[in-house]
Order: structure tokens, then sequence, then C-alpha cells
């Protein structure tokens, strides 16, 4: 019985204790701050989402560690959320404004930079439902259609006005009519984010705004019906109960009727489902200039603006093009269109009617190209005259003004370029600019620019008024504007204010050049391209020229081996130089009948060692020229012209010693009849030579007169002897070759030709040097028709024939001459060095002068010359600093003495003077060394006491002592007259002070105390 008992009392006991695990959360089973939610039976532990430790935890009892997120694929910013299901580690990602998608991949932002718009096309399902859309905006415009919602014939608008946002309700059929609005106030246009809700609820129109960025309050509105109208003529609001399909236009609708939204849009949602281009509802919608992302770049920076254009920041998202003329548009992408006159060489012109208020300020500008250097451009004409008028002259521009004030341009414009052109009257004065650049003003009667006046461009109706300045314009002309107005002869797209045309004649569209090769205008085979107006030829490599009209004759080779070619006026020319001995022929010469010149000079060139030789000769009736060398003196004599005298010339200096001379006669006044004649040789003008009386020139030599050169002709005496260089008459050569003995014909017009002789072509004299004719192994130099021996050492004589002391012409420049087998050798006085002891020894090089010092050379030896802070024989030795409270006393300039001879010569420094020893000064006091440029330092034995001072001065030295001492060498102590003095200075300014109060109370009025009493 008892053994029943306790099985009672065990079971009993067993209960108790099963009912205590049973409400587990007293057992704080949740670690890492969880919580524990007791069950029936059991119990939930629910995992803090708060880091422990940088830790989460999850499992049963929020203690295994949540791993999901280590390598997580979150981007964009997005936030990894760890968590643990069914024993797998996994994550979510929560994700930032402007993103979504699991791994916040997708972003949800995207923009309109210029007008354009997102069409969506979407169906409603649930008619009972609240019609909701959702966005965040970014903009900083006052107008635009954020979003456009037409659903059967209802049209939902969101937009901006103002700067603030207004939504409203309208009947698609009636779209003029609202019938329902909100407006939100505030600006909204901040470029800052806005959130904004817009719902259609119950029949009323809702928008509420917040502020994502910054801070600003937010705002929830509720329309009202407008006034007038009821529930019933509104509606519910809502469209029929079942599918409707709705159009959802977003940034713009299609058209020009709306303005669109410029700025960004973010997590649009309609009806909760989000909107993003490209994906999910919108992934078949029509995009009409949408960008994904919002962009805070300066626009300008991607460079819009074309052809140069100066892109201008307007804020955010905005911008403006300045642009550079030629050119127009939003980004300067038109370029006004190019009018060309006289295509073709045809007579064009325009004409334009001045619509203006009448003016006194006319501005005038245009592009201009042309080659042309004459055409008239622009004429301003009324109904009684032409009172401006624009043409170029000579390729310059020119303006006139009433037909009297005439301005023109320092430069041309006539080159084939664009040159911008401006014309400005203002004032009563019209001034010039030509590529910006001014041309200059003048002052002028008032012209007055006025409705109904005419402008011509390139030309005049009459052919006879455009002839008179300058014909026909032939060119291009482009952008031609009056002040702001734009006279277009082609009109561009982009819409300006234009003056309207009259006429256009003959004036084709572009600039197109003409051919200038149809006719070719190359010569000698040359090739032509066409360029702008123009021609270029490709000549061949013989050529040359504009038109390949000069032959590179000399590239042709034309001359034999010996000669030299050279370019001549049309032709060429083979120069040479010719031999003539006592057997040599004489070489003739005749016009060739096409001298037109006139012959007023005649140069040549010679070599000779001969005294006498004729070098030329002419000679018609009593008309003659004779150049020859007469006791070794060139001898020109002359007679030109019936009745004028005889001319004899002869040169200052002689010819005949075997070097190349230059000889040129020349007529003083080449135009008069009769002038002096002068004759150069050498090309020294001041040693020429000048005729005493006047003659004619020497023409008669063009009319088939003998010239000879070399000689008289055969069986005459007086035959040169020597070398004939280039022989020239006025300019035109006598040539020692003839066209047979050349490889080509000169081409020359005027020529003298060959007509008879045979020259030895090259420069060659007589073979002086066979046989040798220098003895005792003499080296012989053919020196033209004459030798020289240069003989070995101790030989000497005209063919080294005898012997000579080596010494006898003292070779040694400083030295003595000692004589020696086949030599001499020198013995050099000190200082110089060498084999003719011709170098002097740099005693200096290598000095140890200090720095700023002069080294001084002299015989063996230097000295260093100091600068006024160093002393010493080597100026090493720094002089001290005079202190900035001592008096500083300029230092004497004393004078400086040449002395020395021919062979070595120096100076004497600080007053020194030559002294009868040989390379030394005799100093004054104070100075020392061999040049007297040593200051002696009489401070160097210390000899201020006290601390005081030393100043070295020349032959003494000054002490400059402290407060308390004196004397030449501050050993007196005056420290105690000091102290007198200084009491003694108080005690007259006591007495001072006391005096001047005495006075005071001298001068001071008297008060009359008693009657004040009274």
């Amino acid at each position: 019985m008892w053994k029943v008992s306790l099985w009672i009392v065990v079971l009993l006991q067993a209960g108790a204790v099963c009912q205590e695990i049973i409400n587990g959360c007293a057992l704080e089973p949740c670690q890492n701050e969880g919580s524990c939610e007791s069950l029936e039976g059991n119990y939930t532990c629910h995992c803090s989402r708060e880091s422990q430790n940088g830790q989460l935890y999850g499992g049963v009892n929020c203690t295994e560690p949540l791993v999901g997120c280590r390598g997580h694929r979150c981007q964009n910013g997005g936030t990894c959320s760890p968590y643990l299901v069914n024993g797998r580690h996994r994550y979510t990602c929560a994700c930032p404004q402007g993103f979504t998608g699991p791994k916040c991949r997708t972003p949800t932002t995207f923009s309109f930079e210029t007008d354009g718009y997102l069409h969506v096309e979407l169906s409603l399902t649930n008619t009972d439902a609240s019609l909701n859309i959702t966005l965040s905006f970014r903009t900083d415009q006052t107008a635009g259609t954020l979003l456009q919602r037409h659903i059967e014939d209802l049209l939902l608008t969101v937009e901006l006005m103002e700067g603030q946002l207004r939504h409203t309700m309208q009947r698609a059929q009636e779209p003029g009519e609202v019938l329902q609005e909100v407006v939100v106030e505030g600006m909204v246009a901040d470029g800052r984010w806005h959130k904004l809700e817009a719902l259609l609820q119950g029949g009323m129109l809702g928008l509420t705004l917040d502020c994502v960025e910054g801070d600003c309050p937010s705002t929830e509105t509720t329309a009202q019906s407008p006034a007038g109208s009821s529930s019933s003529e509104l509606g519910s609001g809502y469209p029929e109960p079942n599918v409707v399909p709705q159009s959802l236009f977003i940034g713009g609708t299609r058209g020009d009727g709306a303005t669109h939204f410029i700025g960004c849009i973010q997590d649009f949602h309609v009806e909760s489902k989000l909107v993003v281009p490209g994906v999910g509802l919108a992934a078949k919608a029509e995009q009409v200039n949408v960008t994904m992302g919002c962009s805070d770049r300066d626009k300008c920076d991607d460079g819009p603006c074309q052809n140069r254009g100066r892109c201008i920041s307007q804020g955010w998202m905005r911008y403006s093009c300045e642009c550079h003329r030629p050119y127009e548009g939003d980004h300067c992408q038109e370029e006004y269109i190019t009018a060309r006159f006289g295509n073709e060489d045809s007579e064009s012109y325009a004409s334009f009617f001045v619509e203006d208020e009448p003016s006194e300020t006319v501005a005038l500008s245009l592009f201009v190209r042309t080659r042309r250097p004459q055409g008239l451009l622009l004429v301003l004409a009324n109904s009684t005259s032409q009172y401006l008028r624009v043409w170029l002259d000579e390729g310059r521009v020119k303006v006139q003004i009433n037909n009297f004030e005439t301005l023109a341009s320092h430069g041309v414009v006539n080159d084939g370029q664009f040159h911008p052109v401006s014309v400005k009257i203002e004032q009563a004065r019209v001034a010039l600019f030509l590529s910006a650049r001014s041309q200059g003003n003048i002052p002028i009667r008032n012209v007055l620019l006025q409705m109904g006046d005419v402008l011509y461009v390139g030309g005049l109706p009459d052919r006879r008024a455009s002839l008179a300045f300058g014909g026909y314009f032939k060119g291009c002309v482009q952008d031609l504007r009056i002040s702001s107005k734009r006279l277009q002869f082609y009109p561009i797209g982009t819409a300006v204010s234009s003056y309207v045309q009259e006429s256009l004649v003959k004036v084709t569209r572009g600039c197109a050049s003409d051919n200038s090769c149809s006719v070719n205008p190359c010569l000698n085979g040359g090739v032509c391209y066409s360029i702008w107006d123009d021609f270029a030829c490709n000549c061949p490599p013989n050529t040359a020229g504009q038109r390949c009209e000069r032959v590179k004759w000399c590239e042709l080779f034309p001359c034999p081996s010996a000669a030299t070619c050279l370019p001549d006026t049309d032709g060429f020319q083979c120069i040479s130089n010719v031999t003539f001995r006592e057997n040599s022929t004489t070489l003739t010469y005749r016009s060739n009948g096409n001298i037109e010149r006139p012959l007023v000079s005649v140069s040549l060139q010679l070599r000779t060692r001969a005294s006498n030789g004729t070098l030329l000769h002419a000679k018609k009736g009593t008309e003659f020229i004779s150049i020859s060398i007469h006791s070794s003196h060139l001898l020109v004599e002359l007679q030109g012209g019936q009745g004028t005298p005889r001319l004899s010339i002869e040169s200052e200096l002689p010819v005949s010693d075997g070097e190349w001379h230059m000889a040129e006669l020349v007529m003083q006044e080449p135009t008069s009849l009769i002038s002096k004649w002068t004759l150069v040789l050498d090309g020294d003008i001041e040693e020429a030579a000048v005729s005493g009386d006047a003659s004619g020139n020497v023409d008669f030599l063009k009319d088939g007169v003998d010239i000879l050169v070399g000689g008289l002709g055969p069986g005459a005496v007086g035959h040169l002897v020597g070398c004939l260089g280039p022989l020239e008459i006025s300019g035109l050569l006598l040539p020692f070759y003839t066209d047979t003995e050349t490889y080509l014909p000169r081409p020359q017009d005027e020529q003298f030709l060959r007509t008879s002789g045979s020259p030895w072509f090259g420069c060659w004299g007589a073979d002086v040097c066979s046989p040798q004719p220098c003895q005792n192994g003499g080296a012989c130099t053919d020196l033209f028709d004459q030798f020289r021996c240069d003989c070995p050492l101790g030989l000497g004589g005209p063919r080294c024939e005898e012997t000579v002391d080596t010494c006898a012409s003292e070779p040694c420049v400083h030295g003595s001459c000692s004589t020696k087998p086949m030599g001499f050798e020198c013995i050099c006085e000190p200082g110089f060095e060498g084999r003719l002891c011709e170098v002097q020894v740099d005693v200096c090089a290598g000095n140890k002068c200090g720095q700023g010092a002069t080294c001084l050379r002299g015989v063996m030896r230097y000295a260093c010359l100091c600068p006024r802070n160093a002393t010493g024989a080597l100026c090493r030795e720094k002089v001290p600093e005079i202190p900035w409270w001592i008096e500083r006393i300029p230092y004497p300039i004393l004078p400086v003495s040449i002395c020395g001879n021919d062979q070595f010569n120096f100076s004497c420094f600080n007053g020194g003077n030559c002294s009868t020893v040989d390379g030394t000064c005799d100093c004054i006091p104070g100075f020392i060394g061999q040049w007297c440029e040593q200051d002696v330092d009489e401070c160097a034995s210390d000899p201020c006491q006290n601390d005081g001072f030393c100043r070295n001065l020349i032959n003494r030295f000054q002490c400059v002592c402290e407060l308390n001492f004196s004397g030449n060498q501050c050993q007196i102590d005056v420290s105690d007259f000091y102290t007198y003095v200084f009491l003694l200075f108080w005690q007259n300014i006591f007495q001072l002070l006391s005096y001047l109060i005495i006075r005071v109370d001298d001068d001071a009025p008297e008060i009359d105390w008693e009657a004040h009493m009274e």
C-alpha cells in the first residue's frame, strides 16, 4: 500500500516539473538581446535587428550568427539585411531613393534635359479605388507639365505654373474648361527634391507635397468645385465600372501645346505600380529625349554649342549658346548661306528694301571673299541719291558718304579668304573696321537711313554706274546685316529678323569657284590645278613661276663641264675663264642685232703679270673703246658719240701682280647724252678714277661692230698674256662658248655672239717649275707666271744657291738667337717661352688670389690687387666692417701710372711712380708691393685701447672711441667729465623752468576780492 502512495507522490511532482518546462520563456532561452514569446507548449525567439558587437544573430534561440550579407550584391548604396530560413543563410536589399530591384540595380530616376516626354499606355481594372500617383521631382524651371493622365473623357494634369504646383481636372472634349483645380502655394522650382502625391478620390482632387531635401513644410490640399458647378455636373469623378484604358504622359505631351518639364523625376508610381523607362509597365513606352539618371553637371561641360559658339550656363540643366558669326541657332548649328556674285564672270547683284524707322545710326557688316582687287560691294540709296557706297580699290575697302567723304582701309581683302568688314555711321562720323581692327574714322555730313531706302549688293542695275566703282563684284558675301537685322540671300531654318529681298539677279547659292583651268594657263608643260577663283601650276622640275613661265635652265645642265651655269634674264650663261698666251688667237664678238638697252658700262675680270697688253678693243668711225694694260696699270680710252671728246682713264693701282682683279667702267649719268665715266678697281670706290671730260655711251657696239678681246688681231702686237674671266657690256655677257659648244642654245633675245677665235678654257700660267729652278733641295711654288723657292735652313737666294746666317733675320722675338747646324736656337728672356720666344708666360694661370681680387702679371711672378674688404698678400684676410654708427670716410681715388717698355709693361697703383729699377714702382707712404698694390694695414698692431674701433687710413690709422674714452688711442677715461656735463645740463633746465613760472605769475591779472565780496 505504501508503494502505491509513493508512486502517486512521484507522479504529482513530475507533473509540476512539466508544467514549469511548458512555460519555457521563464528560462530566458533567447540570447543576444532576442525577445521571447511564449506559446502553448512552446516558445518563439524574436531576434534583435540591432547588431551585438557588430554581429546579427538568428536561429531558434538567436545564437547563430547571420552571415548572409557576407559578399552581398546590394548595389547603389542599398542596405543589406541578413536572415535565416530553413537553416539557409539569405539576405534582402533595402534600396535607397532612386533605385529598386532585388539587388537595387534598377535606377528609378530619369530626367528631361530638353523638350521630351514618356508615353505609357495602362489599364485601369479597379474602378472603385481612388486614382493615385506619387513621384519625386527636381527642377529650377517655373513652368512645365509634370504629367497628364487621360482616362476616357477625364484629363488630369499636374504642372508647374509660376514655380507652384497645380493639379487640374478637365473634360477631354472641353480642354479649356477646368472642372477642379488644386494649387499648392510655395515655390518648388528651387533645384531640390520634392515628393508629391496626386489623387482623385470621391470625385475630389487632392495634392500632397513633401520636401525631401532641406527644410520646407509639407502641404496637403483638397480641391473645391469651381464656382457655379454642382456635384451632379461633375459626376462621381470615376469612369464606368469596367476595365478602362488610360494614357499617361510624363514630362510633356505630343505637339507644341504644353510647356515641357525640364528636370528630374524619381520613384514614379501609378496606383502603387512603379513606372521606369524601358522596365515593367513602361517596357514598350514611347520615349522622346528621356535620359536615365539626374546629373548636376554643368551642361556647358558637354560642349553643346557648335562652330566655336560660347556656352553660357543659366542654372541647373539650362544653358544658351552665344554664336560667332556667321552661325545661328540654339546650338549655333546653322550657318548663314553664302551668296556667290559674278559666277563665271556674270554681272550679278541683289537688292533689299529697308523697313526701319528713320535713324542716323547705321551699322553695316558682312563677310567678304574675293580675289579681285576691284568691285562694287554695297550701295545705300534713297529716291534721290546714293548716299553710301562701299567698294574695292586695289584690294582695299573704300567707303564714300554723299559723294564727298571717302575712307579707305589699310589692309587688303583680295586674298581669297573670308574677311569681316564693318561700316558704322554714328554722330556725324563714319568708321571702318576690317577683321575687327579699326581702319580709321572721319567726320561726315549727317545721313539718314529711313523706310523705303534700298540696299544694293554686288552692283547696280545700271552697268555704267557699277563700272564707275570697279564694276560688278566677283566673289562671295555672307551674313550681311544692317544693325541687328539680317539680309538673307537664301533664308536659313532659324527664325531671325530680316529685311525683305527685292531682287536677286544671277546670284547663286554657295561659294563655288570658277574653273580657272578651263583654258590651261600653265606654260612649258605645267599642269593646272583649280583653287578658289584662281589656279596653281604644277611645274616641271626645270621651270618656275606662277604659270611655269620661268625655265630653270641651269637644272637642264646646258653648259660644258668646264663651265659654270648661271641663270640670266630669260635664259642662262656659261661662265668660264680663258687663257691668252703670245700665240693665242684674238676672240671676236658682234651684237645679234636685238640689243635695245643702252650700253653704258663694261665689267671684266683679269689676271696677269704682263706690263702691257690689249684686253678689249672696238671701233666704228670716230667712236671707239679700248681697254688695255699699260705699264702694269689698267688704261681705258673711249670716245662715244659724234663730236664728243676722247677720254682716257688710268687706274691708281697696278694690276700686273698675278692676282685676280675686277674692273668696272661705268657712265656716271647713263640717261644723259654725254657724261663722265668712272673706273672702279676691285670694288674700291674711294680709289676710283674719273675721267676729266664727258663723252657719250658705246651704243655703236650694237651696229655690227667687231669687238676684239685679248688682242688686236692677227699680226698685231700687244696681245694679252694672262687670263680673262666674265666680260660684260651693260650686263650682256661676251660668251666664251658658242651655241654649238653648249648643250642647249641660249634663249635670250639680247646677246653678243662670238664670231671667231678659239679660246683656251681655264686659267693656266706658264710651267715655271719645270725644269726645277730651285737648287740644293729647295721647293718650287708656282705663283702664276712666276715662281718662289722655299729653301732649307741655312740656304737662301732666289734659287737657294746661297748660304745664309740663320740668325740674320732675328727670328727670336723675346730672346737671343744662337746659330746651329741647319738651323738656330732661341734663348728666351724671363717670362717668355716657345720656339721663337713668342709666347708670354701666363703667371696668373692658377693664381691663388682671394675672391674679388685682381691678378697682376709680372716677370715670372704675380701679385694680387685687393678689393676694399680684403687685405694681405693674397687678399684672403677680411677687413672688419665699419659699424653703422661710425661715419664713413670716402676712400681717396689715387692715380695709376703706366710703366714699362715694348717687351713688358705694367701699372703702378695707388699713386706709385715708375721706378728706375726694371719692373718696380716707387710707392708713396702707406703702400708696398712691386706695383704698390698692397695697402699697409696700420690697424694690424691693434693700436686702439679700451675697445676703440681702428679705422685704417692711408699711412695712418684713426681710433673711434667708446663714449667714456678719448685720445688718439682711446687711452683717456672721460666718464667723470660726462657726469659733470649731465648735472650741468639739468641745472640749466631747472633754472629755465623757474624763470618761466615766475614770468607766468607776473603776467596774470590781479583779482579785486573786495569788489567781489560787495
